[in-house]
């Protein structure tokens, strides 16, 4: 077996953490993925992974093995990439992780669009609001709105969505009331699940900079961005929400602002990948391409 196939067996071991989830992501099995480790391991003289029944983690020496053999392989593909001519013509497969609601309202027709434009490409879009760990995934390519961005990952800025307080006319004909951020708390409010920040509410006004924190209620949380938009178009509750996501129901007059200038922190929008040394023109395209699109796209600013 050749020294490149041992070293990737080697580098997804370590970052799934298994032999048998390494075996299985190559298609092979256990038993010989252990083989090509332990050959390796002979020709290195070294002991590079600590096998248990229940687990599997790198020695010392396998974790600085892992980082310099990770970028001999990020060499190895760019290499076949240019002698192959993909340097010059995308192709491949790649791998997209992107928030559910942001993929069905906008994301799947983007990429329908790319793939029409890039025949040689093929896509495998996963939805998913978890945070996903990129490498053990095998992901190529994330796209995240808000929150904090991981550690030891690429990260780069696309755009920003506002997120203004919204509610359907008829819910505010029922709460006139609704008058300062403070009367929030007094009134049916519809909220993502799973915030970190829970029932706190921080508003800021764009006129003067004050800031203000309120404790909202609500007898509905629901952890999906496309159910949170139906909620509020029917009435539901008050909430706030990115334009990205109801932008049109502005435009048409089912959804109001109800607090024109109180303000939620905007939405950054931002591609996230494993590494900045290799990246493959299928990836980089699809970048570009997606920016071009989210600029264009109501809801979004530079």
């Amino acid at each position: 077996m050749d020294r490149i196939r041992r070293l990737e067996y080697f580098v997804r071991a370590v970052e799934l953490g298994s032999l048998s989830a390494a075996a299985r992501e190559a298609g092979s099995s256990q038993p010989t993925l252990s083989k090509a480790v332990a050959a390796l391991e002979r020709e290195l003289g070294v002991r590079l992974l600590e096998r248990s029944t229940t687990s599997l983690a790198p020695t010392d020496t396998g974790r600085r093995f892992y980082e310099r053999a990770k970028r001999v392989l990020e060499e190895w593909d760019e290499s076949v990439a240019a002698a192959r001519g993909l340097t010059e013509q995308p192709a491949g497969l790649l791998r997209v992780s992107a928030p559910v609601g942001l993929g069905e309202m906008h994301l799947n027709g983007w990429v329908l669009d790319f793939l029409a434009e890039y025949p040689d490409i093929e896509v495998e879009l996963i939805l998913d609001d978890r945070q996903v760990d990129l490498v053990e995934a095998g992901m190529e390519l994330a796209l995240r709105l808000g929150g904090p961005l991981p550690q030891q990952i690429i990260a780069r800025r696309v755009a920003a969505s506002a997120r203004p307080l919204v509610a359907a006319p008829e819910f505010l004909a029922r709460y006139p009331t609704l008058r300062e951020p403070q009367d929030l708390a007094r009134l049916p409010y519809l909220r993502y699940a799973w915030l970190q920040s829970g029932d706190q509410l921080e508003l800021s006004n764009g006129a003067d900079g004050q800031r203000e924190t309120v404790t909202v209620r609500g007898r509905y949380l629901v952890n999906s961005s496309l159910a949170i938009r139906e909620g509020l178009r029917r009435g539901i509750g008050v909430g706030i929400a990115p334009t990205w996501l109801i932008q049109d129901l502005l435009d048409t007059g089912e959804l109001v602002l109800a607090l024109p200038d109180w303000v939620a922190t905007p939405h950054q929008m931002h591609f996230l990948y494993p590494s900045r040394r290799y990246q493959p023109l299928r990836v980089r395209v699809f970048m570009d391409f997606l920016a071009s699109r989210i600029t264009r796209t109501a809801g979004f600013t530079i």
